[in-house]
């Protein structure tokens, strides 16, 4: 699935970058609406009338800017920095916590002072050694469907494959990454890949690859010898969700190589808040996710809002079920957290 933005707008001084430069050049002899803004902060005119046109219109425009903010921030438990090379992702996945946390227009953004931000990258590895400083690259994007436009992706990986004190990772549900394995990774880079069962990919992931072009676009990464990570996310209990799940699990174990033992994965099932469930109705009125609240137990949350979560029995029935099949099918895999 290639993006091919309907519009794309440029901050006032982002043609001063040779990234930028390029952008320009290219959508304009591709005939793109071009518009130039003051800030990347401050989109207007994208189209939409009522709140699912706005969404939609947002999804196909890309904003191309300078990342004035070289404070990183914190990225905990998984990793200690975000890395900002984009922001928002083309996907329109009905859960997804960037409906609410981007507003109401989720349009994508990318940065053309890449060397600024891995300049800033550096200063922090070097504060931190000689410990190893991990940095996440998709903490409010998916990088991989901008790639073909930026190379900002393969950029960043071949930047942390020449740091001895720095790691980098990321994660997709996308399977566009040919460009990326011939990087020079030297495995500092974890490539990770978003997955989930089926039927919750063609009910909820609009617009993404199915599940078995994801695997076997993680079976290219592991080829290429990348550390591999996958999280499946989020998990859902509903009729029949063990077999689903475990033929998940076992199409990845057959498409993977024997040989690729060393893998994580990270577990996440379903969580709403009520903010989130406002807006998913807004942009998904026919919305069928599981979103009563009475069915959930409510958990305050680190950032100082509550959300609703399974109950502890049904918690305990998902841990017991991807541990036991992940334990089996990948004996040299590591569960990270299962939340």
């Amino acid at each position: 699935m290639i993006f091919k933005p309907k519009r794309v707008y440029f901050e006032n001084n982002a043609r001063d970058y040779p990234l930028g430069q390029k952008l320009y050049n290219y959508f304009r002899e591709q005939n793109v609406e071009i518009k130039t803004i003051g800030s990347h902060n401050r989109v207007t005119g994208i189209p939409g009338k009522t709140p699912q046109e706005a969404y939609m219109e947002a999804k196909r425009t890309l904003v191309v800017g300078v990342r004035k903010t070289l404070t990183f921030s914190p990225c905990k438990p998984s990793a200690h920095y975000q890395l900002p090379i984009s922001t928002s992702c083309t996907g329109k996945c009905e859960y997804c916590y960037l409906n609410t946390t981007l507003g109401k227009k989720p349009y994508l953004r990318v940065y053309v002072n890449i060397e600024e931000i891995l300049a800033q990258a550096q200063k922090y590895i070097q504060e931190r050694q000689p410990e190893i400083t991990l940095f996440e690259g998709a903490a409010t994007s998916d990088p991989v469907p901008v790639e073909r436009y930026t190379g900002s992706l393969k950029k960043t990986i071949e930047f942390f494959g020449g740091e001895e004190y720095g790691r980098f990772r990321f994660v997709t549900k996308f399977t566009d990454i040919d460009s990326l394995l011939d990087a020079r990774h030297r495995g500092h880079t974890t490539f990770r890949f978003s997955l989930n069962s089926d039927r919750i990919i063609q009910e909820y992931e609009h617009d993404t690859p199915g599940a078995k072009e994801r695997i076997k676009a993680a079976g290219k990464a592991a080829q290429a010898e990348y550390p591999l990570g996958f999280l499946i996310a989020p998990i859902f209990i509903y009729d029949h969700w063990k077999d689903d799940y475990k033929a998940l699990l076992y199409s990845l174990r057959e498409t993977l190589p024997e040989k690729v033992r060393d893998i994580s994965f990270e577990l996440i099932t379903h969580r709403f808040t009520a903010r989130a469930k406002n807006r998913i109705l807004e942009v998904f009125p026919g919305t069928t996710l599981p979103m009563e609240e009475e069915e959930r137990k409510y958990k305050y949350g680190q950032f100082g809002y509550g959300k609703y979560v399974y109950p502890q029995e049904q918690m305990k029935e998902i841990k017991n079920f991807f541990t036991q099949h992940i334990e089996k099918l990948f004996p040299g895999g590591e569960i990270k957290y299962l939340v």
